[in-house]
């Protein structure tokens, strides 16, 4: 897959910009807080239909704008594609999806058009906060490439929320206990399908994130992934889940809450054996986040039969010259759109285009 075309309006401290990348790698230099990581943020946007650093579409549009819009232009095996999403802060459709000509009435629909691998500060929390970073790690990259896992997640959240509602209620009016069991149904037949997809996917990524790891680090260290689930070895994951569910039911009475399910899932992170979260440096923590990011490319790539689009954000300065140079061999194979304050953090990376941001304008150099 390769960009053709990113254009923005009203979006961030963007009044109006069309970018057209280079096929290989393209650069936006500049001081900090002017705007280089507004434009990763406005393709992953179209890459998922969600900002990766807030939930609040509206803090998307510029100050002072009724609404905003970013469309990007693909050429992939299958053609070219276009992908627009256009936020407002007023009207019944504060988010609206078009896929070329058509609008999307779910934003489902958009997944797979703009395929995109993300590597950014916030990344670090992969590693160093609670399971529901490392879920979100792993979902985001299913969405992507698999729709029916995005709408099993979907249905599982929402009848996740339904059968917590369903436990208040029984507490009021305990007639209510009967109904406990169809929702005990659905969920888990949506989450079978979640804990099989992800099981096979964080078994796949551990093979290419050590692998990934082992080069970036020059072999020093060894990355391992496991699926921490009480499903991982189970064989009929739909049945040991409704067992597990009937066993806690007291449990989910008394505490007004579901216990069991794919919302408790994490992804076990260890570096030569030992917790990366725990006893990783900061260095350590960061290189396997990108080892991560590398190995869902990999994973994207196999998948799709082409590669997505590769966004680092401010990562180069981060790295010891070791690991910089390991890097730059592998985005070589890939588009990729580059943030960095200095450009000598590309020394050896051959660079395409390269953007001056300032105060939200684009300058090619």
């Amino acid at each position: 897959m390769r960009v053709k075309s990113l254009s923005l309006s009203q979006f961030r401290n963007y009044e109006q910009a069309l970018i057209e990348p280079d096929a290989g790698v393209t650069v936006f230099t500049g001081p900090n807080a002017q705007g280089k990581t507004n434009i990763l943020e406005a393709l992953h946007l179209c890459c998922l239909g969600r900002s990766h650093r807030t939930s609040r579409d509206e803090e998307l549009i510029r100050w002072g704008q009724p609404c905003a819009r970013a469309a990007v232009t693909t050429e992939q095996r299958d053609g070219t594609h276009e992908v627009s999403v256009a936020l407002s802060r007023a009207g019944r459709r504060r988010k609206v999806v078009r896929i070329g000509a058509r609008q999307a009435e779910r934003i489902g629909e958009l997944l797979g058009h703009v395929c995109g691998v993300l590597f950014s500060p916030e990344d670090l929390q992969i590693v160093k906060s609670g399971p529901a970073e490392r879920r979100r790690f792993i979902d985001m990259q299913l969405s992507q490439l698999r729709p029916a896992y995005f709408y099993a997640l979907q249905r599982a959240m929402r009848t996740l929320n339904q059968r917590n509602a369903l436990l208040r209620d029984i507490a009021r009016d305990p007639s209510l206990i009967s109904t406990l069991d169809m929702w005990d149904e659905q969920l888990a037949q949506c989450g079978a399908l979640i804990a099989e997809n992800r099981r096979e996917a964080i078994g796949r990524l551990c093979e290419l994130a050590a692998s990934a790891h082992a080069s970036l680090t020059g072999g020093r260290e060894q990355l391992s992934l496991r699926y921490l689930s009480p499903f991982a070895q189970a064989q009929d994951v739909r049945e040991a889940m409704l067992a597990r569910l009937h066993d806690a039911r007291s449990e989910d009475l008394r505490r007004m809450t579901t216990s069991v399910g794919v919302h408790r899932d994490d992804i076990g992170i260890t570096i030569d054996g030992k917790d990366a979260r725990l006893f990783a440096s900061q260095g350590q923590q960061r290189s396997a986040v990108l080892s991560l990011k590398l190995a869902q490319l990999e994973l994207a790539m196999q998948e799709r039969g082409e590669a997505p689009v590769l966004m680092l954000d401010d990562v180069m300065s981060e790295l010891d010259p070791s690991r910089r140079r390991q890097l730059i061999e592998r985005i070589d194979r890939v588009q990729t759109f580059v943030t960095c304050t200095d450009l000598s953090d590309l020394a050896g990376a051959r660079q395409g285009a390269v953007y001056r941001v300032e105060n939200g304008v684009l300058t090619a150099l």
